[in-house]
């Protein structure tokens, strides 16, 4: 049985949170897309259960583990490495773009299929994947201060956002008007043969009627 690879979110250009939970084979790669700016911290937790037939009901069992293959918008690898039956990912972008994120359990039944299993994901982007608390404890900063703190983590990842924004309506300026400029030397390039066949029809006309004596 061949691995399949579903895209089952996009979430773009949002420091925000994104938890749910989806059902795959052993045998199976979900992939994720985040398309989010540079130098923004993704962390991603995750939690696999396996469905048991006799209970009718999904269980945690040890053995399954997780296979994270991270890549950045040129299909460079960022993170490449199994974890447990349960376990979190954390890492920061470099390239402002599309990020792909592929879940894969770490069967040898590539055959039977396996077990069916339901996958719990948490994604975390921009200052959400921060850990406060740790960092309140760590550098003991008081309630004030970690707000203080916060907040500014917002404003940082807000300027990201606006930066990567203006830059991808730079592109998407530039693509345009390359269109258009191809689409108005096609157009000239168009007219000027037209014009150059109708030129040379008429002289060949011409010239056939003078030879028959006709004008």
């Amino acid at each position: 049985m061949m691995s399949t690879y579903n895209w089952l979110v996009c979430v773009l250009l949002l420091p925000s949170v994104a938890a749910l939970y989806f059902h795959m084979w052993e045998t199976d790669v979900k992939c994720f897309v985040e398309e989010v700016p540079d130098e923004t911290m993704i962390s991603g937790k995750y939690k696999v259960e396996v469905y048991d037939d006799k209970g009718e009901q999904f269980v945690n069992k040890e053995g399954i583990g997780m296979h994270v293959d991270i890549k950045d918008p040129e299909a460079k690898v960022i993170l490449s490495k199994y974890y447990t039956n349960e376990g979190q990912f954390v890492f920061t972008t470099h390239t402002p773009g599309e990020h792909h994120i592929c879940l894969s359990p770490n069967s040898t039944r590539w055959f039977s299929g396996g077990s069916r299993l339901r996958v719990h994901l948490n994604i975390d982007v921009g200052e959400h994947a921060n850990d406060y608390k740790q960092i309140q404890a760590k550098e003991k900063l008081s309630e004030l201060q970690l707000r203080v703190r916060q907040l500014l983590e917002q404003v940082d990842q807000i300027t990201k956002e606006q930066n990567y924004q203006r830059s991808r309506e730079e592109r998407f300026r530039f693509t345009s008007e390359s269109t258009n400029n191809r689409v108005l030397w096609w157009a000239v390039a168009q007219t000027s043969i037209l014009l150059l066949v109708g030129a040379w029809q008429m002289r060949h006309l011409k010239g056939f009627f003078e030879a028959k004596k006709l004008v």
